[in-house]
């Protein structure tokens, strides 16, 4: 009787040994027993303001029952997750390689600035354009501008004048085939990005050393604005004779134009293209080094979760806000180029 009794103690001891293994949670939130599905307690996200927050905000609210749908599809059950737009593009940057969000949408020029703490995993893709001569007048002779069916892993910044009168005189001398003298820009008042940010900062930078030997910084009259809605309502009001921004931004403002800044006439009557930067590659999805559920399993369910996103109804009204049409895998080296133009950049400080 003795036997069988510590026989039983020994067959119970094991029994809940088992089941507490089997209830153990690991640090990255892992382990529901129900579904044998990885889980991931709190997914945070982070948006840059190329476009208003709220805008943003409200657009991407369905990315939230979306992701979970396919990362559940690649083994990872979603409880939450966190979508917010950082104050600048360096705050998700920076939030990125503090590892405080695990994802970020952010340019190029950003993703290379924090690639210390921040891998990229995918590149987005848009729709090419029927203008993409690196000659300025082109763009105004065959305007408007707009998409075609082909998918494109680069876009340019343009250098757009609007309908003030320093803003006229510019485009008239592109228009009519003369060079524009540093002189000619430098009585402009400008509007422009963050720092970091690829279209309405670096490449603009890059344009500008190239022809004439200077920066944005050697600029006299510069506004730095939080978002190319604000530079685009500048260019109207007369604030700003000249805005940088990516190349399809007055397709983006079109109704704006009008609408909501007030003109009478076209934003393609009443602004032209003065200069025209080298491709730059498209924004990137990348997360951070620092997130504990970062593993590389995650980053590849990550990689097929958002190419899959891209390829539905619902996911394209999402990721439209961007300008972004799909993704495709990203690598390191992709962004070398960008890489250059931040060694430039810092050699010109």
């Amino acid at each position: 009787m003795k036997k069988k009794l510590m026989l039983l103690f020994a067959m119970v001891l094991v029994i809940g040994l088992l089941a507490a293994c089997g209830s153990k949670d690991d640090s990255n939130g892992s382990g529901d027993s129900s579904s044998g599905n990885k889980e991931i307690k709190d997914l945070k996200i982070g948006f840059v303001p190329s476009k208003e927050p709220d805008e943003i905000i409200t657009a991407t609210e369905p990315l939230k029952g979306l992701l979970k749908d396919e990362l559940k599809k690649e083994g990872y059950k979603v409880d939450k997750v966190d979508i917010n737009v950082g104050t600048t593009y360096e705050a998700v940057g920076e939030a990125l390689s503090a590892g405080t969000t695990d994802i970020g949408l952010i340019p190029g020029g950003t993703y290379v600035l924090y690639d210390d703490g921040a891998d990229v995993i995918l590149t987005a893709t848009r729709a090419g354009l029927s203008n993409d001569s690196d000659n300025a007048k082109d763009w105004n002779d065959n305007k408007p501008t707009k998409p075609t069916d082909e998918q494109a892993t680069y876009y340019r910044a343009l250098f757009v004048a609007g309908p003030s009168k320093k803003g006229q005189e510019l485009a008239d001398k592109v228009n009519s085939g003369k060079d524009l003298t540093w002189d000619d820009l430098n009585s402009a008042k400008w509007a422009v990005m963050g720092s970091t940010s690829s279209a309405g900062y670096i490449y603009p930078t890059l344009w500008l050393q190239d022809k004439y030997g200077k920066s944005i910084t050697d600029l006299k009259h510069v506004v730095q604005s939080d978002s190319y809605g604000s530079s685009m309502a500048r260019l109207a009001q007369g604030q700003a004779d000249i805005m940088v921004a990516y190349a399809d931004v007055r397709r983006d403002y079109e109704d704006q134009w009008k609408k909501d800044f007030k003109r009478s006439k076209s934003i393609w009557d009443e602004t032209n293209v003065i200069g025209v930067t080298q491709p730059i590659y498209n924004d990137t999805i990348s997360v951070s080094k620092k997130s504990s559920i970062m593993t590389d399993d995650f980053k590849k369910a990550l990689q097929t979760a958002f190419i899959n996103i891209a390829k539905t109804d619902e996911g394209k009204k999402v990721i439209a806000v961007y300008s972004h049409e799909g993704y495709q895998k990203a690598k390191s080296s992709d962004y070398d180029g960008e890489r250059d133009a931040q060694k430039l950049l810092q050699s010109m400080k």
